[in-house]
């Protein structure tokens, strides 16, 4: 007989891991100006107003410090930079309107839900986003459990305090 060799499962090997399927994005770094449509603010007031922006930025003023002194956006601090976005990240009218511009380039006045925009591209890049939809995906996973581990509790709640009583006819 000859010897067979068996291998044998050591605890510290490491499990060989799933390939994740590559998943590969065009990405756009952009920057943006706000002016949100409100109470005070009517929709003209801002076109007008982002209006101004852009002809001041278009004479030589700088985006970002403009961005940092008028938008009224989150952003505002950071320039107005709103980092690489891919695909689905911003609302319909701001990724179409984004999509049309060249790096470098400012986009006229945008309308979205949020107010009236200006856009600046300033690159773009194709990027594996898999370890990113892997990671959201667990999160996602994590928060659905949490949140029906809390909703199974919720419920054994309003059983514990509801009371029921029987009746019969005769009683």
């Amino acid at each position: 007989r000859l010897p067979v060799h068996v291998p044998r499962f050591h605890p510290t090997a490491r499990k060989p891991e799933r390939e994740t399927p590559v998943v590969m994005v065009n990405q756009t770094h952009a920057r943006h100006i706000l002016i949100k449509i409100n109470e005070l603010t009517s929709e003209d007031d801002a076109h007008r107003v982002i209006a101004q922006i852009r002809e001041r930025i278009a004479k030589g003023a700088d985006f970002a410090e403009t961005a940092k002194g008028m938008s009224e956006d989150a952003s505002a601090n950071n320039g107005g930079d709103l980092g690489w976005l891919s695909p689905g990240d911003t609302v319909p009218e701001f990724e179409r309107a984004m999509e049309a511009l060249m790096p470098g380039q400012m986009s006229q006045p945008v309308q979205t839900q949020f107010g009236w925009h200006l856009i600046q591209v300033m690159e773009r890049r194709t990027q594996d986003v898999s370890l990113d939809r892997h990671r959201h995906s667990a999160r996602q996973a994590i928060r659905n459990r949490k949140a029906d581990m809390i909703m199974q509790e919720w419920l054994q709640q309003l059983r514990d305090q509801t009371y029921v009583e029987y009746r019969t006819e005769d009683s």
